[in-house]
């Protein structure tokens, strides 16, 4: 709703109910468990610009997400909710070009997580709370040269759970700091219109390995590439991830299972678009 000129209201409300049963059908004996469960999300948001070029926001939502599976013991899992509180600045630097800084806090209930002491299953935690900032530049520079660029501060903690031991743990594969920047380049005219280059930075601060936070995994660095071409309906492109061939991480569920990111991979593409 446009309440004025330069200020805009969002109101939202979804309903959604769920039916699951799972269970095992051991020699004829069927047995097993079976929920069900319904909510409201509501959402909010407000939108002012005190001038053209600035918009200031504000939102409340809240979030209903089912949970597929079995606990290792059988017990189904409980849905997912979420209530989330962000509000952010966004600037247009020029028409093709625009900022956003937005800090969230964001209280997740019933969330899946990899179980530390079985592995291929998962556990509920009771409740988890990330907070932080992020910070995006999008658009273009000039013609035909683009850039997206973000960072990111993520704090997220286990608030309560069943298991006091838990409780103030930071999640495990999560970074704090994260940055990213990918810029390209399309030549605008010539013979050689539609040839372009790109490459973008990529970096993953320290991790936790393990939701007991017993183990960090390190920052690293990667490095991407590309090289395409476009012309009318047909596109073709040559990507290049970890150019480097560094050696770095991925995730991990524990101390025996940590996984190791892609190595140098080179990816060839061809479109055509009807």
């Amino acid at each position: 709703m446009t309440l004025a000129d330069n200020l805009k209201l969002l109101l939202g409300l979804r309903f959604d109910t769920l039916n699951q049963s799972s269970g095992d059908d051991n020699q004829g004996i069927k047995t097993g468990q079976t929920q069900s469960s319904d909510a409201f999300s509501r959402r909010v948001g407000l939108v002012y610009q005190p001038i053209q070029s600035i918009s200031l926001y504000g939102s409340y939502s809240r979030a209903f997400t089912p949970n597929n599976g079995n606990t290792f013991d059988g017990s189904a899992f409980k849905p997912q909710y979420g209530t989330s509180y962000e509000v952010g600045i966004k600037g247009d630097i020029s028409n093709q070009l625009s900022a956003t800084l937005a800090f969230y806090n964001l209280t997740l209930f019933n969330v899946l997580t990899d179980d530390p002491n079985h592995i291929g299953y998962s556990i509920q935690t009771g409740e988890q709370r990330s907070k932080g900032v992020e910070l995006n530049l999008g658009g273009e520079i000039s013609p035909g040269w683009n850039v997206i660029a973000g960072y990111a501060y993520t704090d997220v903690e286990v608030t309560k759970d069943t298991d006091p031991s838990l409780v103030g743990k930071l999640l495990n594969n999560i970074p704090k700091h994260s940055f990213n920047i990918w810029t390209s380049y399309e030549i605008q005219t010539g013979s050689l219109k539609g040839f372009g280059v790109g490459g973008g930075l990529f970096f993953i601060g320290d991790r936790q390995g393990d939701l007991a936070n017993t183990f960090e995994l390190p920052s690293y660095l990667r490095t991407d590439a590309a090289i395409f071409y476009k012309r009318d309906r047909f596109r073709a492109a040559i990507n290049f991830k970890n150019l480097f061939n560094v050696d770095y991480f991925d995730s991990a569920r524990n101390q025996l299972n940590v996984y190791y990111g892609d190595p140098f991979v080179v990816q060839g593409t061809i479109s055509w678009q009807f």
